[in-house]
């Protein structure tokens, strides 16, 4: 597992950059670095969650998406669409003007990927009752919390759901619906647009598969104000196509907060945004919380709808959405499971599971135990001298962090300044010492004047 490669969507520009240490203090795998005054991102611990993008403020950390004239090298241009997408749109705006522009700016099919939410919901039941013995069963929808997994919980993939989310499942989906109407397969082109970086990694390097069906990935963000713009500008009217699929109400709540834990019999638990999953699993790991039958775990704070891609308030997205489920639960003429759905249900459960999830073990200290556990008492005697104010001059997040890199030889005592003040003191290092060691962490930025 160490020399796999891992697509991030995320990228930092250091021509930008003005080390600034917002993201290394927000970055939940400790995967960012300070040195010579940009920040550097290892790589096998981000998980794409997104939290060093929001916070950047220089715009040096960017998102790395596929260009959108990229699906006219198709003759099938289909566009893979959130629910959250269009809960980014006022509600005076309906869903038929959004897919009619969707048409007119140059897909040639429009599909709402949580159509395919209640085949997830049969295979999962199925999953459950053949693994009696995981708990808590963990929902693979977020793939920044698998990756979170992987990385900095490994134990817990075993207890991940192995089966395909629901954009995945309809990606499936419409090839073989079109493939079946003697369509061939370099014809068409399945875009998914993306409220989040994680997903875009996971089309690009996708955990328990060995290739995406997914063509390319597209920033929410862009696509909304294509579309939002082409409708307020335009004056002429828009040519409205038909929107009888409507989703089921779980279908529309599906990527918000408790949308996985309110179809879950049994104690079911939902916990939103990437610092308080991580404080909830460690929770699980150190068995501090037990009979628990399911977690949906999500990075984003209010899931999907806060997205680092979207463009809307998040908790506007969730009013929207909410909206829109209840006018269909009030609605009796509602066309939900589309017969084509239906006839390609044996198939889709079929192709629903995905290979077992490998951890990607990228914290662990060495791969010899009794080695692991000789740097960890390294570690433990280096934090007897660190402060522990976690002041981040170092270039590290945290002391614990520092410590962490100073055993894997990536980083020396040396680097804290307040060790530099008491070797300064005592005679054993000089000012300009101290003064190049800090250049070498921040650049020719840092100086005494």
């Amino acid at each position: 597992m160490d020399n796999q490669y891992f697509h991030h969507a995320l990228k930092i520009s250091e021509a930008n950059c003005i080390g600034c240490t917002h993201c290394i203090k927000v970055c939940p795998t400790e995967a960012i670095r300070v040195k010579n005054g940009k920040a550097h991102l290892f790589e096998n611990r981000c998980v794409d969650c997104g939290e060093c993008f929001r916070v950047c403020p220089v715009n040096a950390i960017y998102v790395d998406h596929d260009d959108f004239n990229q699906i006219f090298n198709y003759n099938y241009r289909i566009a893979l669409v959130p629910g959250v997408l269009i809960g980014q749109f006022p509600e005076n705006i309906s869903i038929q003007e959004i897919y009619s522009v969707l048409l007119e700016i140059g897909f040639t099919h429009v599909f709402e990927i949580e159509h395919t939410v209640d085949i997830l919901l049969e295979a999962r039941d199925d999953f459950k009752k053949k693994n009696p013995t995981i708990k808590p069963l963990i929902s693979t929808f977020c793939p920044a919390v698998v990756s979170l997994i992987q990385v900095k919980f490994p134990a817990l993939v075993e207890n991940l759901i192995l089966l395909k989310s629901p954009l995945d499942i309809a990606a499936l989906y419409y090839k073989k619906l079109l493939t079946e109407k003697g369509i061939p397969e370099e014809e068409i082109g399945l875009f998914y647009i993306t409220p989040c970086a994680a997903k875009i990694a996971a089309v690009k390097s996708p955990v328990g598969e060995n290739k995406s069906v997914i063509t390319g990935v597209i920033n929410l963000d862009f696509i909304y104000n294509k579309v939002y713009k082409s409708i307020k500008q335009s004056e002429k009217n828009h040519c409205l196509i038909p929107h009888k699929d409507e989703l089921y109400a779980k279908g529309i709540l599906w990527s918000l907060t408790n949308g996985e834990k309110d179809t879950t019999d049994g104690r079911s638990l939902a916990i939103d945004e990437i610092h308080n999953v991580i404080e909830f699993l460690e929770k699980i790991e150190s068995d501090e919380i037990s009979d628990v039958d399911f977690l949906e775990l999500r990075a984003c704070d209010e899931s999907c709808a806060g997205g680092v891609l979207t463009s809307g308030n998040r908790f506007l997205t969730v009013e929207r959405m909410k909206n829109r489920a209840k006018a269909v639960e009030e609605n009796e003429n509602n066309f939900f499971l589309s017969s084509e759905i239906k006839n390609h249900k044996a198939f889709l459960i079929n192709n629903m599971n995905v290979s077992k999830i490998q951890p990607r073990s990228m914290l662990k200290l060495d791969e010899d135990m009794s080695e692991a556990i000789k740097k960890m008492g390294k570690m433990r005697e280096i934090m007897e001298y660190l402060p522990k104010t976690d002041c981040g001059m170092c270039g590290a997040s945290t002391c614990q962090t520092l410590a962490e890199d100073i055993v894997m030889k990536r980083a020396d005592i040396t680097d804290c300044v307040f060790i530099q003040r008491i070797m300064e003191q005592k005679g054993s290092m000089t000012m300009n010492e101290a003064i190049a060691k800090m250049k070498r962490i921040w650049g020719d930025k840092f100086n005494t004047k």
